[in-house]
């Protein structure tokens, strides 16, 4: 695939240095929850990193509206995304923008130039908005259920 004129754009160092950082830490979350088991009740995977239960939970008896987020990214992890979804879409959506978005950060990053394509602020903020819109959605379904 030829580059298009955006991607022979040259990243600033600042910028190059920041993509190497996210790429590098989406990556690592990616790892850690590939080697996490997820709860079977949908929520409470973290405390297996030493976590403690959520403060949320234990003083409402309700779910917090992260609650699931990370057995949803571990769930992801094993291809599981349908369940991923089920117990947190936010989170589901979190872990498909890290696993799209960690490899290209880091490489363009490395590289100092955009590959495959230039990332677009605009996406970038609907798709942010549009995750925690699914977020209130879910937690205020589940809050009614």
């Amino acid at each position: 695939m030829a580059d298009g004129p955006q991607q022979l754009v040259p990243i600033r160092p600042w910028l190059r240095r920041f993509y190497v950082a996210t790429g590098a830490g989406l990556i690592t979350l990616l790892a850690v929850a590939a080697r996490l088991e997820p709860a079977e009740q949908g929520f409470g995977t973290h405390q297996g990193l030493g976590l403690p239960e959520c403060s949320f939970f234990v003083l409402t008896g309700r779910r917090c509206p992260s609650c699931g987020m990370t057995t949803s990214w571990a769930y992801w992890m094993r291809g599981h995304v349908l369940r991923a979804v089920e117990v947190n879409a936010g989170g589901a959506m979190l872990a498909l923008a890290a696993t799209l978005g960690g490899p290209w950060t880091l490489v363009s990053g490395l590289r100092g130039r955009y590959v495959w394509f230039r990332l677009n602020e605009y996406v970038l903020i609907a798709a942010a908005v549009a995750t925690v819109i699914v977020v209130l959605i879910q937690w205020g379904w589940r809050m009614l259920v």
